[in-house]
């Protein structure tokens, strides 16, 4: 073997180098740092010296609240019921009006004279005192036993039916803000679970993570127009007046998702080809469904929905029948189908789903139950995520190990004295490197087999990882080649360490027990020098004196003449 050949070899490392985007965003961060840094000495220096404690924002204003008068013709299309005034008339102090769980059309809330609508898709047609409904806040004369009217568009579904609160103000805007923490709580988390999906997207380049994304938005915007926050603080969804349009469509969207979302966790009793093609199928209508619904009457939507619930509810059960019969296989994966679906499977259950409490925070219900299903995806991704990490450990570890002898091969090895050199370098330290050849090793494999071959092999790697106690610095270059990086180590001290190894080498062959079996190893020293401008010239220089061993009689060590020491034989 030439030296020159190898220095081609080591010219081309596998360093891990870092990528120019990841070099780009790095600079970028350290840049931003910077820049914040200064900002915040510039605001220290720059702070108010005796000045006011407080900050003053904001200017005086002449508008009222916004209240919206009701159209006649809107009027007649709305249910109505009037809350009674108490047996001895009203009190005359204010009393709060809260009409939530309305999902389309114009909310009314009147008493006398004084009629106002909002829609929950526009917070700007609404009382902002209330944000998670529509709400007035009225002071009936006080004896006074005229009723409060309220109206609103009838339901699409028979048990989706609003809720009406009403008594002292605090306590209607406290429930009212509590609602909204709520809501807006599942979008957030929603929306941090997308961000974090993307994010495991890029690091990991597998569809499953935007697939993720897809079903995180889907639930996001539908939980969105759920609880009217699609209008909050003013529209940000092309809603306008087709609430149901939207309300079906997503609905059935979603219930694609989530179905996609379980099916991918019922485990190896889902894989059957029959069971996947249905659950497909499933999924493939549900999305028509979803995509018909912007296309049909308001009449046609109560019909659109109740088939969309039905696919649903049987894909589900389905699914959840399959991820029991994975469970009873051992088969642990198919926990996170059946935990996901399970809240959706309760609230089907017609005791449930028509009790009052479901029925007074049917919004809140339904978007924790959303949450949930993503929460439980969000732990799948991430042990995919993890499952991925590890896989990929194990093939970097594949292709750096020597699969004989266990130890690093020589693209890892040129990496690791790539590293040693530029720590050597930066730190002014020395480093020595042996390259290690096995005497006469194809005599070995003529006379004795390649099976002895490699159990020589295999000892000697034992012996260098022996004497050196470091298995990250003995690598095998290939056929009978080692290479033994000597950090710290130059000159006489190196030449001893490399002694000490083609002493133990020569004292192997009886343990392997192989009548007339012996050999010995010649060992080339080089150490780092101003000179050397590159590993490569270091490798070179070890490489050019394992040969002059070799020439000179094998089984000794000799040095590239950089220190004074004689070889050795």
């Amino acid at each position: 073997m030439h030296p020159g050949r190898r220095e081609d070899a080591c010219i081309q490392p596998g360093i891990p180098m870092a990528r120019p985007t990841q070099i780009l965003i790095r600079r970028c961060l350290l840049v931003l740092l910077l820049v914040l840094a200064l900002a915040a000495c510039a605001v220290s220096a720059d702070g108010p010296a005796g000045g006011p404690a407080y900050v003053l924002g904001g200017t005086p204003t002449d508008e009222t609240t916004p209240m919206r008068s009701c159209d006649p013709a809107v009027l007649a299309t709305l249910e109505q019921i009037e809350i009674p005034a108490p047996v001895e008339g009203w009190s005359g102090t204010p009393q709060a009006v809260s009409v939530f769980n309305v999902f389309a059309g114009e909310v009314m809330i009147g008493l006398g004279d004084r009629v106002v609508c909002g829609r929950m898709h526009d917070a700007r047609t609404r009382d902002p005192r209330f944000r998670a409904s529509v709400g007035l806040v009225v002071v009936p004369e006080a004896g006074s036993r005229e009723p409060v009217r309220v109206g609103w568009r009838t339901p699409l579904k028979a048990h989706w039916i609003p809720g009406i609160r009403i008594g002292a103000p605090s306590a209607i805007q406290q429930e009212d803000t509590l609602r909204l923490v709520v809501r807006t709580s599942c979008l957030a988390i929603a929306l941090a679970l997308a961000f974090s999906a993307l994010m495991g997207f890029v690091g990991a380049r597998d569809r499953t993570f935007l697939g993720h994304v897809g079903m995180c938005v889907t639930l996001l915007l539908w939980q969105a127009t759920l609880g009217g926050l699609s209008g909050f603080p003013q529209p940000w969804l092309p809603i306008g007046e087709q609430e149901s349009h939207w309300q079906v469509a997503l609905a059935a969207l979603s219930f694609a998702a989530i179905a996609y979302g379980i099916s991918a966790q019922t485990g190896i009793a889902g894989q059957r080809p029959r069971l996947r093609r249905a659950t497909r199928w499933a999924i493939r209508v549900l999305i028509a469904l979803g995509l018909l619904a912007p296309l049909v009457p308001v009449s046609a939507l109560t019909a659109l929905w109740w088939i969309a619930d039905r696919i649903f509810l049987l894909t589900v059960i389905g699914l959840s029948l399959l991820a029991c019969l994975s469970i009873r296989r051992s088969d642990r994966r198919a926990v996170a189908a059946l935990a996901a679906s399970l809240p959706f499977l309760l609230l089907a259950v017609p005791i449930i789903n028509s009790s009052p409490t479901v029925a007074a925070y049917r919004i809140e219900i339904v978007q924790l139950v959303l949450t949930w299903f993503l929460v439980v995806m969000a732990y799948t991704l991430t042990t995919r995520y993890g499952q991925l990490r590890a896989q990929r450990d194990a093939m970097r570890q594949l292709a750096d190990t020597d699969p004989l002898t266990g130890l690093p091969n020589r693209r890892a090895g040129l990496v690791r004295l790539d590293e040693a050199f530029a720590v050597a370098r930066r730190h002014g330290i020395p480093l020595s490197v042996g390259f290690v050849d096995v005497d006469l090793f194809k005599r070995i494999n003529d006379v004795h087999g390649h099976d002895v071959g490699d159990r020589v092999l295999i000892t000697v790697a034992d012996a260098l990882v022996a004497v050196t106690r470091n298995a990250d610095e003995v690598m095998r270059m290939g056929g009978e080649e080692f290479l033994v990086l000597l950090p710290g180590l130059a000159g006489a001290a190196a030449h001893a360490r490399l002694e000490t190894i083609r002493r133990r080498i020569g004292e192997l062959a009886p343990m392997l027990d192989v009548p007339g079996l012996h050999f010995t190893a010649s060992i080339g020293l080089a150490s780092l020098t101003a000179a050397d401008e590159s590993p490569a010239a270091l490798l070179r220089r070890a490489d050019d004196a394992m040969y002059r061993a070799k020439h000179a009689g094998r089984d000794q060590v000799v040095g590239d003449g950089s220190w004074p020491a004689a070889s050795s034989g």
